[in-house]
């Protein structure tokens, strides 16, 4: 998962979230510091008893938020969005031994840029930062 920091460049740099089911978010706000929250369409819950544990579906939790504005959310996307994302310009991949390299064509003339990060999802979120910000700088100079 990406940081929080980086999913707020993100949004500040103008990538647009439609909610699905399965997609993760943050509210920064007071109290709600370093909780994730889950978009989904039924609340489960593991239930353990002497004779094992059952899954029980709720439409309700005891502790819920009535409701946010999406504006006030953080998405966290997860790493095959953020490869989506990247769309024709991610190229691999790379293992390295300070973590994750994701490399990208650059917009200038195929010239590839590599993004390091501690974990993969980190630095696929590195790679989208810059090339939204490489975006931006050319329609907005």
């Amino acid at each position: 998962m990406i940081s929080a920091e980086l999913a707020t460049a993100l949004q500040l740099a103008g990538v647009r979230w439609r909610p699905q089911p399965g997609d993760r978010f943050a509210i920064p706000q007071p109290g709600l510091h370093g909780q994730v929250f889950t978009i989904s369409d039924m609340v489960v819950e593991p239930h353990e008893y002497p004779t094992g544990t059952v899954l029980g579906f709720n439409g309700t939790t005891e502790w819920a938020l009535d409701s946010v504005d999406q504006e006030q959310a953080v998405w966290l996307p997860r790493e095959d969005q953020l490869r989506e994302l990247l769309g024709a310009t991610f190229r691999r991949l790379e293992r390295a031994d300070d973590g994750y390299r994701v490399v990208v064509i650059g917009a200038e003339a195929g010239v590839e840029r590599i993004h390091t990060a501690a974990s993969a999802a980190e630095a696929y979120g590195l790679a989208l930062l810059d090339l939204v910000g490489r975006a931006t700088d050319v329609l907005h100079p």
